[in-house]
């Protein structure tokens, strides 16, 4: 049993992180956090793993949730939209977690009519429940 948490660089991150390590923390169980890369080049890996590991300690700590079995879960996908989703949802069917956490930003209302986003790709066909994190205003 594990939760799994969608990990992207920016802002808001550190909330997704937080609250995915208190679940974690909440069920008993391991956090897998999945992030998606251009490709899986092994230099880059390791220094992307090596970055995202400082970045969970971090969230860990503000969390106030003790000791977890914290794994990085790298995916190859891209930058397109339906790439992402496509990958951060493959990665929850081979990792088969009891919660998959997200986070969303806000967008304009152009945004949502023309662009979509990989969060709402992930809420409607994920087989897994969902919980999404967004930042204060």
């Amino acid at each position: 049993m594990t939760v799994a948490v969608a990990h992207q660089v920016r802002s808001s991150s550190d909330l997704v992180l937080q609250e995915a390590a208190r679940q974690a923390g909440y069920r008993g169980t391991g956090l897998v956090v999945v992030h998606v890369v251009d490709a899986l080049d092994n230099d880059v890996a390791e220094a992307t793993r090596a970055g995202i590991s400082d970045a969970v300690e971090s969230a860990l700590a503000s969390a106030g949730v003790g000791p977890l079995d914290v794994r990085v879960h790298l995916v190859a996908g891209g930058h397109d939209i339906g790439d992402v989703s496509e990958a951060i949802l493959g990665a929850t069917r081979e990792l088969r977690p009891d919660l998959l956490v997200i986070g969303a930003r806000r967008r304009s209302p152009m945004g949502k009519a023309f662009l979509g986003s990989v969060a709402q790709n992930v809420i409607l066909d994920a087989e897994v429940p969902v919980l999404v994190v967004k930042a204060p205003r």
